[in-house]
């Protein structure tokens, strides 16, 4: 495993964090049951991934209940843990959404409990409120970090005109920063590179983009797509996700350059997708969900694939402005 530096933080994470979205007690559906998610954590540390993220939304709190669980019985300080707070955890009522002050304090609170830990290390807005002022957010998250629960904050997506006035505000108001963004971001959806990644290398704000393969698109061919459970799991949000953003836009020429570079390089097109992320210059980590160890360890391997300009020009080439989506 490779690490790089998460942000401005200084704190070191490896180059693929584990997404946990996928973490369930019944492992219905796509999701993968709390013995499967266990052993996927253990091969993860035994692989050298210190960077886990999950949400308070995700099964309804069963992924961090199932991480924290998982991660017990290592070296705490070893592990970087990200987790957000936005949408509903356990329980659903008014005041159980938001980014309100009550919102953060309870459902933060609420995290650390079922991570089994005392502090979070990076603590993530999960997308914009727009009912509630962003120096409301930030005042509260800077209470968060100087009582000791939260060590840095982070965003996820958003427009970049509302990182940028949330940035703004910090420095205005001596607040502590977001240092990461968690994106949209992919070979078949490039639209953060038009403002947000540039916005995030001018101010050294570390991408960890979500959604790295595309929902499955960039994994396989994309005649075979619908033939994972998840893409016919998916089949009523086709239209909308993979039609409209990752087909649309030249996607089906890139999925065909990234198997044909897969087959020159004898390795798997998730291993090329990941290295052409791993390439860019604004991406600390990717946020990548697996349903097996066996897909955590190929993802691993894409650590070490080395591509060059002409290469990432090839798979790049292709590329077509679609609408903006994730947000």
């Amino acid at each position: 495993m490779e690490y790089t530096t998460l942000g401005s933080t200084g704190t070191s994470v490896s180059e693929i964090c584990l997404g946990c979205m996928s973490f369930s007690e019944s492992g219905e559906g796509w999701n993968v049951d709390r013995e499967t998610a266990t052993e996927i954590v253990d091969r993860a540390v035994e692989l050298g991934v210190n960077f886990f993220d999950t949400a308070n939304v995700y099964n309804a709190g069963e992924s961090e209940s199932i991480l924290g669980d998982a991660l017990a019985e290592y070296d705490r300080d070893e592990q970087v843990i990200a987790t957000k707070v936005r949408f509903p955890g356990v329980d659903d009522h008014p005041n159980a959404a938001g980014l309100s002050r009550k919102t953060i304090e309870q459902e933060l609170d609420n995290s650390l409990d079922r991570l089994g830990v005392d502090t979070v290390d990076l603590y993530q807005i999960h997308r914009w409120d727009p009912d509630t002022p962003i120096e409301t957010t930030l005042r509260t998250l800077d209470d968060a970090v100087r009582r000791g629960k939260v060590r840095y904050l982070g965003a996820s997506s958003m427009w970049a005109y509302q990182f940028a006035e949330a940035l703004h505000a910090s420095d205005r108001l001596g607040l502590d920063r977001f240092e990461t963004m968690q994106n949209h971001y992919n070979l078949v959806y490039r639209e953060e590179e038009r403002e947000m990644l540039p916005l995030c290398e001018e101010r050294g704000v570390g991408a960890i983009p979500w959604s790295p393969l595309g929902r499955g698109y960039l994994a396989r061919p994309d005649d075979e797509f619908e033939s994972t459970e998840r893409g016919a799991n998916d089949a009523a949000e086709r239209s909308e996700r993979i039609d409209e953003h990752y087909r649309a836009g030249g996607g089906v020429e890139t999925n065909e350059r990234v198997q044909e570079l897969a087959a020159e390089k004898g390795v798997s097109m998730a291993q090329i997708s990941l290295a052409w992320l791993l390439h860019q210059p604004a991406v600390d980590a990717p946020i990548l969900g697996v349903s097996s160890v066996d897909h955590l360890e190929d993802a691993v391997e894409a650590v070490e694939i080395d591509l060059s300009d002409s290469e990432r020009e090839y798979l790049e080439e292709p590329y077509e402005a679609v609408g903006v989506t994730g947000h």
